[in-house]
């Protein structure tokens, strides 16, 4: 991993938690809060995803500019290991990454911004993840990159070789494609 610190470009957000005996209730997001911590974001698309089975892959996409989405992921229910990678060409961390623990006990969430590539592996079975988009989904700018890019080296938290997608297991490496994200320009 880099020894830049992620923390002003990729945020992990812990939000608070009020729990008694029935269950907890947390604000998931309060916009005033989050533009005080850097995400000045309009959010327009909420999506809701479930992966049945440990060790499902998702990743790792983006969208490409005129249709980039920042996004605020969470998962509802289960666990997940999710990644961002830098692909902002120009950037002191290209293609560097960061991944984190996400889970429905500990509440935590990743903004990950435009020019990150995303994705993640379930840790538990039945995990829903629940994220917030800053564009809408539009399917001639999708585009993806390698989940086990060789120059990339994420450490995915994996027991034997993930659950895929064809798109997903065909993506190009990081090499392999002009990233239409440059520092500076785009995000």
């Amino acid at each position: 991993m880099s020894e830049i610190n992620f923390e002003k470009i990729v945020l992990l957000i812990s939000p608070s938690r009020f729990e008694d005996q029935r269950g907890f209730f947390s604000e998931t997001y309060n916009y005033q809060r989050y533009r005080k911590m850097g995400v000045d974001v309009e959010f327009v698309q909420d999506n809701h995803s479930l992966s049945r089975d440990v060790g499902t892959l998702r990743g790792m996409h983006f969208q490409a500019p005129r249709h980039a989405q920042g996004k605020l992921v969470r998962c509802g229910r289960g666990a997940i290991f999710d990644v961002a990678v830098d692909i902002r060409r120009g950037s002191p961390t290209y293609s560097q990454w960061v991944g984190y623990e996400l889970s429905a006990e500990n509440g935590h969430q990743l903004y990950v911004p435009i020019g990150f590539a995303h994705g993640f592996v379930t840790l538990e079975p039945d995990s829903e993840i629940v994220y917030k988009c800053s564009n809408y989904y539009a399917p001639e700018a999708e585009g993806g990159m390698r989940w086990d890019d060789p120059a990339i080296g994420i450490e995915w938290p994996l027991t034997g070789y993930p659950i895929l997608n064809e798109k997903d297991a065909k993506a190009p490496l990081l090499k392999d494609f002009e990233s239409p994200f440059i520092f500076g320009e785009n995000s």
